[in-house]
């Protein structure tokens, strides 16, 4: 476990939603119905060069949402996070995976970098993948055509102007799978494919390190997408032991672009 990290799950919120959750503190604006993104501009960069990101790409044989990789002939699978919550747990897992010679995808929420926007080159600077998980993180689906085309493409803005590019992945907020509409609609924003998984660790439920750790191994397989989170103590708690465990099983955790190339 992380040594001098005085996180509890205490300290940071649970609360959870299907298949997408967010901490509390990050809901308290959270709305019944969607209503139109915020037209504040996304906050400059940090000084210095901007760490670009690469742009999506478009991967032959794979549908348009994809939920895992190759099954046959992999040994490896893509650890991705739903970005949003306290930046120093996302810089303390980031660390972890480092330490241990992990890549993994984060999929961030666009309010959570206009409050942070050194996340971004932080996420790129350790050879991470970075995406977009829309503007607010609501129910996309269950949005109108021009409510969500906002939330792509509010997210895609910030990621380009921090970034230099829209970020390599779309994945929708509230929802493990995209509609066809919101498929549509990332597409046309130039994304692809959308990024769903196979194995949801349901870290968001603040069941425990162990319990994280041990519903992942218990489903993952090679070519798998892991969905985790930023923002619990949990997801922090568990990543060493989950990335040992898959070393031992000849499983490396790498990008979901490098998992599909």
């Amino acid at each position: 476990m992380l040594t001098g990290l005085a996180l509890t799950a205490g300290t940071l919120a649970a609360g959870a939603a299907a298949g997408c959750s967010a901490p509390r503190a990050a809901r308290s604006g959270d709305l019944t119905a969607p209503q139109a993104a915020p037209s504040a501009s996304p906050a400059p960069a940090t000084r210095g060069a901007p760490a670009r990101a690469p742009a999506p790409r478009r991967y032959p044989g794979q549908p348009s949402e994809i939920t895992h990789g190759p099954r046959t002939g992999s040994s490896e699978v893509a650890l991705t996070f739903h970005g949003q919550g306290d930046p120093a747990v996302a810089k303390a897992l980031l660390g972890e995976a480092e330490k241990a010679g992990a890549r993994v995808t984060v999929l961030a929420v666009g309010t959570w970098l206009d409050e942070h926007p050194d996340i971004a080159r932080r996420i790129l600077d350790g050879g991470h993948d970075l995406g977009n998980h829309t503007l607010r993180h609501l129910d996309i689906n269950a949005m109108t055509e021009a409510e969500a085309a906002a939330e792509i493409r509010g997210c895609a803005d910030r990621l380009e102007r921090l970034t230099g590019s829209i970020g390599t992945w779309f994945r929708p907020s509230r929802s493990p799978r995209a509609s066809p509409l919101v498929q549509r609609l990332a597409r046309e924003a130039g994304y692809p494919h959308t990024l769903s998984y196979d194995v949801d660790s349901l870290d968001y439920t603040s069941p425990g390190a162990a319990a994280v750790t041990r519903k992942v191994l218990a489903e993952v397989r090679p070519g798998s997408v892991v969905s985790l989170h930023f923002g619990y103590a949990d997801t922090v708690a568990a990543l060493p032991a989950l990335l040992h465990e898959l070393d031992r099983r000849g499983l490396g955790a790498v990008t979901t672009t490098e998992l599909l190339s």
